[in-house]
């Protein structure tokens, strides 16, 4: 297995690096993972290696600003569109460049699936995944003592930490990587949102979900409180110019293994829930 470094330039100095991973040289497909709030590639590594076992060489990177410490996160000014406008778009640009003959295909995970829809760049595209992405609204969340857990992470902690020390001290906290001052400020005012960022006019999302045309496979758990059927129902419903194939995966499909929103990408789920996505990009060839 060969996994090599590429460094991108970025706006605001802050370069982008991103990993490319493959078994051999006789590739199928090229697979970029756009990752989660708050999560470093390292979580996806296992299943890259599973893709490129596979025959995909596949795309692994970080967003600006996650995982760094507390004061090279201080100075990233970059919110969630940033990182869909600037970093994603890069990505997505520099796969294209380099693999402009083979099929070009995106996962995408929590916010990485919103992604999807909010690149221009994902036109681009030949087929791409969504898996517990959903309109992140608070009134989704269930049962109440988890919401009003995540409202206060969300509506007060989140947003004051990241008032006092210039970015989210995630990591201090236990909840995730640091992440930018503006990535809290954003997620805190759209969880009110009866739609999200859809009622957000200064991000436009319907318009940009309405862009891309593709086969796109949509993916909840159902033990993700975050991301519950009815929030990813909403959010994949602005994909209007795609073929959406919506799937709920469950505890028969897990084999009774707990999964969340965090969790399908642990390497228990290798032989269960990982041939979910690797079957349909073989089927998109």
């Amino acid at each position: 297995m060969e996994a090599t470094r590429h460094q991108l330039g970025a706006p605001c100095h802050h370069p982008l690096e991103l990993t490319l991973h493959k078994a051999s040289n006789d590739i199928k497909g090229v697979v970029q993972i756009n990752p989660a709030t708050g999560v470093t590639e390292r979580m996806y590594l296992p299943f890259a290696q599973y893709l490129a076992a596979q025959g995909f060489a596949v795309v692994t990177f970080n967003y600006r600003g996650v995982g760094l410490q507390s004061m090279e996160a201080k100075s990233v000014d970059a919110g969630f569109t940033d990182w869909a406008d600037h970093d994603i778009e890069r990505i997505t640009s520099w796969v294209s460049e380099h693999f402009d003959s083979l099929p070009h295909f995106a996962i995408g995970h929590s916010f990485g699936g919103h992604a999807i829809g909010l690149c221009e760049s994902s036109q681009r595209l030949t087929a791409a995944v969504t898996i517990c992405s959903q309109a992140g609204c608070l009134r989704f969340i269930r049962p109440l003592h988890e919401r009003w857990k995540v409202a206060l992470l969300l509506k007060v902690i989140g947003p004051v930490t990241a008032k006092l020390l210039g970015y989210f001290p995630g990591k201090r906290l236990g909840v995730s990587e640091n992440v930018p001052a503006k990535i809290m400020q954003q997620w805190s005012r759209w969880t009110s949102m009866p739609n999200y960022f859809f009622d957000d006019p200064e991000v436009d999302a319907a318009k940009r979900f309405a862009r891309p045309a593709m086969p796109l496979l949509a993916i909840g758990i159902d033990d993700d409180r975050w991301a519950p059927s009815e929030a990813i129902d909403l959010m994949t419903s602005y994909f209007t110019g795609c073929a959406v194939t919506r799937m709920q995966l469950g505890s028969h499909e897990s084999q009774g293994a707990p999964v969340g929103h965090m969790g399908y990408f642990r390497s228990r789920h290798a032989d269960t829930l990982w041939p979910v996505i690797g079957q349909w990009l073989h089927r998109q060839l």
